[in-house]
């Protein structure tokens, strides 16, 4: 989808502030508010905006863990890439699944509220029933820098 600079500026603010008024929206971005509301309309239909959430803080809802977890599946079989997949998405702890290049197949990000938590998730998801080979996994420390907003160039 061509994006025009109105687009660019509607979807910067919202990434920003997703529960910003249409009015307040209109007049930051210099149109009417039936334009703006068009717009995220068609955003939202062409698949550009995927969907609208809060960003909640981990460690103040209790996750005290979080983890990348570098997997390596015993096949690089499409049908196995996809039903791992599948089971990652039924999985709450794991808020992020990621197919990538190079020695580990996929890599997941994982929140638990502590280390038992994590160690059971590991054991319950980790295994051969998944067609996991191998795993590793590297604990945050701190988080330097959390951010879901892709600035678009105007």
């Amino acid at each position: 989808m061509e994006l025009d600079k109105l687009d660019r500026n509607i979807l910067n603010i919202l990434q920003t502030r997703a529960d910003i008024p249409l009015k307040e929206l209109a007049a930051q971005v210099h149109s009417s508010i039936a334009t703006c509301q068009r717009r995220i309309k068609n955003l939202t239909e062409q698949g550009v905006i995927i969907r609208q959430a809060a960003i909640v803080s981990p460690q103040a809802v209790g996750l005290n863990i979080s983890v990348f977890v570098q997997v390596d599946l015993d096949r690089q079989y499409h049908d196995v890439q996809e039903a791992f997949e599948r089971s990652m998405q039924r999985e709450p702890q794991v808020v992020g699944c990621y197919e990538i290049s190079g020695n580990y197949d996929f890599l997941l990000l994982v929140h638990c509220t502590d280390m038992p938590a994590y160690h059971a998730f590991t054991r319950r998801v980790l295994t051969s029933v998944n067609r996991v080979r191998n795993f590793k996994s590297q604990f945050v420390m701190n988080f330097a820098k959390t951010e879901t907003k892709i600035e678009i160039p105007g």
